[in-house]
């Protein structure tokens, strides 16, 4: 790892939802975090300035929704290979979800994960918990030495609970220590062994579907269920219209309650799985253009707080059998901002509402002190070109996993510069 010094940002943009903040300013880094915005400190003396004329200046992206496969799945991707991807993507935090192999049920793989991911330096990662043991949806985890031991949040993934019961002492012993739950809201049974939307495209090709319903079923329980118990509840990768409208007309009531979406969703539908193509077989599956649409009315209008990439990568094996059998999901951390930028070019978005989503709301979901710059605060930094138009590569991606519909689509606004504790450790080579 690179040692931290004393770093000047000069002419940037320097956009900070959390603060409000809009406008040219420089910004001053030492010591691993912001020394000052605006005017230097007294005696600063820079060793490095790096000029942002140009470009905006924003706090380091934060990611709730990555799978990191390690340990466990490392011919899949490794956490050295997944950190330095989110810092070409200007990631500088990762929120671990727990589907690794030992499950992070315990403090001793959650302590396993810290230990590789400081060691690589890229990023910070932080890791969901798992709700139950082995995730197998019976027994509760130990969730007060979860926490102790540092996890954000709990969660069961996309494994199904035994039943209700078990949901709801899951979220009765989350509340005890103001765990957040991040929740995969689907009913298994609705699921069954469907592969995409339940819809004429699925007749036609012949394949499984999953009915919009296994998702606004499974989120009206889990609704009445956060109602009852006060938990903390997030919903994670939602993909129908339907259930946002119930979880923004439940919210009037409860702050406690917060949404993402995976960014794929704000872009794909289900007709883009035409031909088999199993680089866009995920979970959720892609819905129908009217659920794309109202997913991104809904987030421009806030009832959706966060984007997520729903980082899944794969070896290309897995993407290679029939659509039904290959392995869901996308590999999207390079792919995060870009996609994001692309709804504000396309009017979904404001430039600054875009950077909260990515930002400051993901860190209010789970009151982590970061997604913000400020005096004192970590000097995690995201600087880009709004303006450089590039076309992006599977081919040349970081990641160890390639797996991305997005192969070949024309982007504009590009990283130049990722900081994470006021450490460089992504600038583009030309």
């Amino acid at each position: 790892m690179t040692e931290t010094a004393n770093i000047h940002i000069r002419g940037g943009r320097l956009l900070d939802p959390a603060s409000g903040t809009d406008e040219e300013l420089d910004l001053f880094l030492g010591e691993g975090r912001v020394l000052a915005i605006g005017e230097a400190p007294a005696g600063f003396q820079a060793h490095q300035v790096i000029d942002a004329s140009g470009q905006v200046v924003c706090p380091g992206l934060i990611d709730l929704g990555v799978y990191l496969r390690e340990p466990g799945f490392e011919h899949k991707a490794t956490i050295a290979s997944e950190t330095r991807a989110a810092a070409r993507g200007g990631i500088t935090t990762l929120v671990c979800m727990p589907e690794t192999d030992p499950v992070i049920d315990t403090p001793a793989t959650w302590e396993l994960i810290r230990r590789r991911a400081k060691a690589c330096g890229n990023a910070r990662v932080l890791a969901v918990g798992a709700l139950t043991q082995r995730l197998a949806g019976e027994q509760l985890a130990e969730m007060a030495a979860l926490k102790a031991a540092g996890c954000v949040a709990v969660s069961n993934g996309r494994h199904r609970l035994a039943n209700t019961l078990v949901a709801r002492r899951a979220m009765e012993y989350a509340s005890t220590f103001d765990l957040p739950l991040v929740l995969c809201s689907e009913d298994p049974h609705l699921k069954a062994n469907g592969c995409v939307h339940e819809g004429a495209i699925a007749t036609r090709l012949g394949l499984p579907g999953i009915p919009s319903a296994a998702e606004t079923v499974a989120v009206a329980r889990d609704l009445a269920l956060t109602e009852h118990t006060g938990s903390r509840s997030h919903f994670h990768t939602l993909s129908t219209g339907r259930a946002i409208e119930m979880i923004a007309q439940a919210r009037r009531g409860n702050r406690r309650l917060s949404a993402d979406v995976a960014i794929h969703q704000l872009f794909l539908q289900e007709s883009d799985v035409d031909g088999f193509r199993a680089e866009c077989h995920v979970d959720p599956p892609l819905r129908t253009l009217g659920d794309r649409d109202r997913l991104r009315q809904a987030l421009g209008e806030g009832h959706i707080d966060v984007i997520c990439s729903d980082h899944q990568p794969h070896e290309a094996d897995a993407k290679r059998e029939p659509f039904p059998a290959t392995a869901p999901g996308i590999s999207g951390l390079e792919t995060l901002l870009p996609l994001t930028l692309r709804l504000v070019e396309e009017g979904v978005l404001t430039l600054p509402h875009a950077i909260a989503c990515l930002t400051a709301n993901p860190a209010a979901v789970l009151n982590l002190p970061l997604g913000r710059l400020e005096p004192g605060g970590s000097a995690d930094v995201c600087i880009f070109d709004p303006e450089a138009v590039w076309e992006f590569s599977a081919e040349k991606m970081a990641s160890a996993g390639r797996n991305t519909p997005f192969d070949g689509w024309e982007f504009r606004g590009r990283v130049t510069c990722t900081l994470f504790e006021g450490r460089i450790t992504y600038r583009p080579e030309t």
